[in-house]
């Protein structure tokens, strides 16, 4: 409850501590040791008996831990004799499934999730700063290379465009914006294979992906002179031109793009 400016607590507010259960606590030690390193990707969880004997446990127990970690995509069990846990890189479309569950719990229009792409994205370039801008602008370079002449090819140019973008973020050096922005993206590249598929107008989706390389290569030249402030003014412009091009229906929702 808030009073005059001031927080007052209130009767209705909990103060049950909540008692973490016997399987959440091994899960939590073992997806330490996973985040740590200590176990790392690939490899196989010690033996049900070990792992009972090492924490004290009973094996509804830590199979109820393995449930929690499993679900989290964190490890996953293998069946049969030589069957068992097994450590599993981090994947962010976890963290992309849940949270377009929630955006779309939320009713959210898909035009927010392109605009904050659009803030995340030209955030990460004002980051850059004039001395990693030229690293930056040949790393873009080389993308851009590749996509050279991809431009009539629907599918090809969505995996290049989506190669393109992902390396503007990262190319901030900043890892909380990479993992924000790996989030939008799935989300977004979702909505563009659905357009890819619903828009049969060859001409229109030709002339589209070509403005868009020239607009990868502007920004790679801009960075290489390490004009960051033009980079963004560039990138702001080009990102709202996508929005119009993509999102030609603001009421769209992420039940229709995700579901």
């Amino acid at each position: 409850m808030v009073s005059k400016g001031k927080y007052v607590p209130t009767a209705s507010r909990s103060s049950i501590v909540k008692v973490p259960k016997a399987g959440e606590l091994v899960a939590a030690n073992l997806r330490r040791r996973i985040i740590t390193g200590e176990l790392k990707p690939g490899e196989q969880l010690p033996s049900e008996s070990e792992l009972m004997e090492e924490f004290g446990v009973s094996r509804p127990t830590l199979r109820e831990a393995f449930r929690v970690l499993e679900s989290e995509s964190t490890i996953t069990i293998l069946r049969g004799a030589r069957g068992g846990a097994i450590v599993l890189e981090p994947d962010g479309s976890v963290a992309a499934r849940y949270t377009g569950l929630l955006l779309q719990y939320q009713g959210t229009p898909l035009l927010d999730v392109y605009r904050a792409r659009a803030e995340i994205e030209v955030s990460a370039i004002g980051l850059v700063g004039a001395r990693r801008a030229r690293s930056v602008a040949a790393t873009l370079s080389e993308i851009t290379g590749r996509g050279e002449g991809l431009s009539d090819d629907a599918a090809a140019f969505t995996r290049y465009s989506a190669e393109f973008h992902r390396a503007v973020v990262n190319g901030c050096g900043n890892s909380t914006l990479g993992v924000l922005s790996m989030i939008l993206f799935d989300i977004v590249e979702a909505h563009n294979d659905l357009f890819t598929a619903a828009h049969s107008d060859e001409l229109r989706t030709l002339t589209a992906n070509r403005g868009a390389h020239s607009a990868y290569l502007k920004l790679t030249r801009l960075l290489a002179a390490a004009d960051i402030a033009g980079a963004q003014r560039h990138w702001r412009k080009h990102l709202v031109a996508v929005e119009k091009f993509m999102v030609d229906d603001s009421e769209t929702t992420l039940v229709e793009v995700l579901s």
